[in-house]
């Protein structure tokens, strides 16, 4: 199998420069396959296969299929992974609904990548238990409770309340597993169903979700996610836009924050990109540079009144995002369709238990 191309962003970043901080990333995986926010710090399973899948559009194969062998190794048998590991031992035994989704989205991007149905028929069964999980934490109104509680080695208190970022992203996990599904011939019309319910709730009730308006990640999530798009997601993106931006360096982690972040500011490159703003996208990519150190990999953040990097650490996460933005920007691999949602299927809206009528005809009240 051919060893695919390593993205480049013309007068941003060369192939060299993508693949150095692809090279950072492994520089910081464990023996395990575990991929940390940075050495000595936590890993979580979403964060981590975000970082698996820059491996595999930088060109780090090897480290990339360490990584989800990681996945299959650390999942527990409800389906969900521990959301805090430090050095493989558990630090927050939680459940984190998100944090188990996202294989889906990882798993899809491999097969985008690759073509390697034998990955994808390796992997089915730990997404299969992970989307499983997630679709059984739905609460009546769409949104997906954030997480479960561990007490005494087992599953225990569900925190029933709904994340918008979170469940924005776990939208787009469920139409990757619906199409993991199809390729594998088992279909899952649980997942169709829970799917079009979430993204009926993220385009239409964000006012049920928690209010975490002040973050960066609310505002941009129901787009990047895939949830909302058209003119919808234009106007959502220009309605705070000077809430969060700073010209010239990034987006804000905080709206009251004087403090910009590397990763959010790629995500919502990746979110503009995928909605036809590519001019804006490049901009903020180009803006985002001065985080670049000089080992390819990023700073997490700079406060910009105090003109310091902080905190004092390079993330894998942040340099996980950077990688796949160039190749959004870029369309260097098939991979690239994975922000867009150009590859995944379209999940109606059926059965809400909503005032909302329902595609199916019928409205439904809870």
């Amino acid at each position: 199998m051919s060893r695919p191309a390593v993205p480049a962003v013309e007068g941003i970043l060369t192939e060299a420069e993508v693949a150095r901080t692809a090279a950072s990333i492994a520089a910081m995986q464990e023996p395990t396959g575990a991929i940390p926010w940075s050495p000595g710090q936590h890993t979580d399973a979403w964060n981590h296969v975000e970082a698996a899948m820059a491996l595999l559009v930088g060109g780090e194969l090897m480290a990339a299929e360490r990584a989800y062998d990681w996945c299959l190794a650390t999942q527990r048998e409800d389906g969900s992974w521990p959301l805090k590991l430090v050095e493989g031992e558990v630090e927050d035994p939680s459940g984190e609904t998100n944090i188990a989704a996202y294989l889906a989205v990882g798993v899809w991007h491999h097969w985008l990548v690759r073509r390697d149905r034998g990955f994808v028929a390796r992997m089915w069964p730990t997404v299969r238990r992970a989307l499983d999980f997630v679709v059984g934490m739905q609460l009546p109104f769409g949104g997906i409770a954030w997480s479960q509680e561990w007490a005494d080695g087992a599953p225990a208190r569900i925190n029933e309340e709904a994340l918008l970022a979170g469940s924005s992203s776990i939208y787009q996990s469920l139409r990757a597993g619906t199409a993991l599904a199809e390729l594998m011939d088992e279909p899952q019309p649980e997942w169709e169903l829970a799917g079009g319910r979430l993204g009926h709730a993220v385009r239409r009730h964000r006012d049920l979700f928690a209010d975490k308006t002040t973050f960066s990640m609310d505002w941009y999530y129901p787009v990047l996610g895939g949830a909302v798009r058209g003119v919808e997601a234009v106007e959502l993106i220009e309605g705070r836009w000077d809430d969060f931006v700073v010209p010239g360096l990034g987006v804000r982690c905080v709206d009251t924050n004087p403090w910009v972040t590397g990763a959010e500011t790629c995500e919502l490159v990746m979110a503009l990109a995928a909605i036809g703003r590519q001019r804006r996208a490049l901009r903020l990519f180009a803006d985002m540079q001065h985080l670049r150190h000089d080992s390819g990999s990023y700073w997490t953040g700079y406060v910009f009144p105090d003109n310091v990097y902080w905190p004092e650490e390079q993330t894998t996460y942040t340099a996980a995002a950077v990688v796949l933005a160039a190749d959004e920007l870029s369309r260097t691999t098939p991979g690239s369709a994975i922000m867009r949602g150009d590859t995944l299927p379209v999940l109606d809206e059926l059965a809400l238990e909503c005032s909302c009528a329902s595609t199916d005809g019928v409205a439904r009240v809870s």
